[in-house]
C-alpha cells in the first residue's frame, strides 16, 4: 500500500509538504502543490478520510436542509442535490438530507440551508457550525440565488418587445426577499416603459392562477401578457386560458420562472425564466467549503444570472 513517505518522496518534498497539500493545501505554494498532487495521482495515492477529519476535527459531513414541502414531481431540488453532492464528492464530504425536526442530531462540519421563511432566522442564526443559505435573505446570512431582480427585468422587457400592450405581473402571495426582488424587476421595466401596473398575487398553487382565469374571463383584455413568479403559476394561468380556447400566445402570453420541469410539460411550452439550479448547488457548496476551511469567514452573497427560455407561450417577433 502506498504511503505518504512513497508520495514525498515520488515528488521530492517532505512528508510535512504532502500533509500540508492534502490537509491545508491553501498554505502550499502552487507548484509544490502539482508536483505533490502528479505523485498522488502516479502511485494511485489516496488519503486516509477517516485519519484527515480526526485530525483536522472534522466529520467531512455537511447537512442540507430544505425547509418546505418537495415536491417529488418536479426536479427542482434534485437538481440542486446532485450539483451540491457533485461538489462535495469531489473534496470528500457526505452530504445528508434532513428535516428541520432532528437538525441537531449528529455531527457536521456545516450546514446549507434552503426554503427558509422570516421565522427560521433566530434558530439558524444558533448553529454552531458554518451555514450557507440557497436563497435571496436580507439577514447578512451567507446566501447564493438566481438574480431574481434580473431575470423578472428581461422576462418583462421580453413581454413589451413583443408587443402586448398590457403586462400583469402574477405573484407569490410570500412576504420573502425573492418574491420582493422578483416583483421589483417587473415594476423596474414597466416604470421604464412608462406602462401601467397590475399586480396580483396567489399561494403558489396552478389550481388557484386557472381558477383565477376562469373566475375573470369576462373581463379579460387580448393582447396581455402575464408574468408569472414561478412556472406553477405560469401553469395555472395557461391552463385556464387554454380550457376558454383563448388564442396564446396572440391574445395572450405567459412567462413562467423556473424552467426546471412545468414548462417543459405544458402545452405550449412555457416561456421562462431558467435559473441555472444544478451550478447554484456548486456554488453553494463551494461556498460552505471555503466557509469551513476558513473557520466561518463570510463568504457574502453570489447570485448567478438566469436566461430567458423561449418557449410558446409568447410571440416570438425578431425585435
Amino acid at each position: 500500500m502506498t504511503t505518504l513517505s512513497d508520495v514525498a518522496k515520488q515528488a521530492n518534498v517532505s512528508k510535512m509538504t504532502v500533509s500540508r497539500v492534502i490537509n491545508h493545501s491553501e498554505q502550499v505554494r502552487d507548484e509544490l502543490k502539482q508536483s505533490v498532487f502528479e505523485a498522488m495521482k502516479e502511485l494511485n495515492y489516496r488519503p486516509n478520510v477517516a485519519a484527515q477529519a480526526l485530525v483536522n476535527n472534522r466529520t467531512q459531513i455537511v447537512k442540507l436542509f430544505i425547509l418546505e414541502d418537495m415536491d417529488t414531481t418536479e426536479p427542482y431540488y434534485m437538481n440542486l442535490l446532485a450539483g451540491i453532492a457533485k461538489k462535495l464528492g469531489k473534496e470528500q464530504y457526505s452530504l445528508q438530507l434532513i428535516t428541520e425536526h432532528n437538525f441537531d442530531i449528529g455531527g457536521c462540519d456545516g450546514y446549507i440551508i434552503t426554503g427558509m421563511r422570516h421565522n427560521d432566522y433566530e434558530w439558524i442564526r444558533s448553529l454552531e457550525r458554518p451555514v450557507v443559505l440557497f436563497g435571496e435573505n436580507r439577514e447578512n446570512f451567507d446566501y447564493c440565488d438566481t438574480n431574481n431582480q434580473l431575470g423578472v427585468k428581461m422576462a418583462t422587457d421580453y413581454a413589451i418587445k413583443q408587443g402586448y400592450q398590457t403586462i400583469e405581473f402574477i405573484g407569490m402571495d410570500v412576504k420573502e426577499p425573492f418574491e420582493y426582488s422578483r416583483e421589483a424587476g417587473y415594476m423596474m421595466s414597466m416604470q421604464e416603459h412608462r406602462m401601467a401596473t397590475v399586480i396580483h398575487r396567489f399561494d403558489n398553487h396552478s389550481h388557484l392562477t386557472m381558477e383565477y382565469i376562469q373566475q375573470n374571463w369576462g373581463r379579460l383584455h387580448a393582447n396581455t401578457c402575464y408574468v408569472c413568479a414561478s412556472d406553477r403559476l405560469a401553469f395555472g394561468i395557461e391552463k385556464g386560458l387554454s380550457k376558454l380556447d383563448a388564442n396564446i400566445p396572440i391574445d395572450f402570453g405567459i412567462i413562467g420562472f423556473d424552467g426546471v420541469f412545468l414548462n417543459q410539460v405544458a402545452t405550449p411550452k412555457i416561456t421562462t425564466v431558467q435559473q441555472p439550479i444544478f451550478e447554484l448547488g456548486l456554488l453553494c457548496a463551494e461556498m460552505l467549503l471555503a466557509k469551513i476551511a476558513g473557520n466561518g469567514k463570510t463568504q457574502g452573497v453570489r447570485q448567478l444570472t438566469p436566461v430567458l427560455s423561449i418557449g410558446g407561450s409568447t410571440r416570438n417577433n425578431v425585435v
